[in-house]
């Protein structure tokens, strides 16, 4: 289905069965139903991560009955391209009831690309504590790695091309769930794009 924002690959209906099969996943692979299950946290990667971590425990909490606790990790001052693109606001850090410390720490994040963002949540995430392990689980894997990282947990695989951007966008932020695939902005006799990145 194509949208003025460019081509929708999941809608509403889409997102809501893609969270809750991550939920199961998680689920599975963790033992949350088991009477001996871990102790389990997930850490919203802003800002989109962070609404994905509140709804993952809430799907998690209906079909398992585990209440997990949820957090938010800036990693504003952790990522790579502060020289390139310096002009970001700090997001609020929340650490999750209970802490890090010798628990399975799960990061949500949108969409898994080059993987540099995950690089700077885990820089993050040994500020806060020492966790027993710590799982990646993202919405959408469009591929194209620039680091040796995979999720855990993922709930779309989209092959994509390099020039094309992936959208995650949520209720909580844009009015709307959706995943959206855009053509990269057209560049500029300056050589950035439109968007000015």
């Amino acid at each position: 289905m194509a949208s003025p924002q460019g081509r929708v690959l999941l809608d509403a209906a889409d997102v809501s069965r893609t969270i809750a099969r991550v939920a199961h996943q998680v689920i599975e692979k963790t033992a949350l139903d088991s009477p001996d299950a871990p102790r389990v946290v997930l850490i919203g990667i802003p800002t989109r991560g962070t609404s994905l971590a509140t709804r993952l425990g809430a799907k998690i909490n209906e079909f398992a009955g585990t209440d997990i606790p949820v957090g938010y990790l800036d990693i504003t001052l952790y990522r790579d391209d502060l020289r390139a693109k310096p002009h970001r606001p700090l997001e609020r850090t929340m650490v999750p009831r209970g802490g890090v410390d010798n628990a399975i720490v799960i990061l949500v994040d949108d969409v898994l690309y080059s993987g540099r963002t995950v690089r700077a949540a885990l820089d993050a995430l040994r500020d806060l504590g020492r966790p027993a392990a710590v799982q990646l689980a993202v919405l959408v894997d469009r591929g194209h790695r620039e680091l040796p990282l995979r999720a855990d947990y993922v709930g779309k695989n989209i092959p994509t091309a390099r020039d094309e951007n992936v959208s995650v966008h949520l209720v909580e932020h844009d009015d709307v769930d959706e995943v959206v695939l855009t053509p990269a902005a057209p560049a500029t006799s300056d050589g950035t794009d439109e968007a000015g990145a």
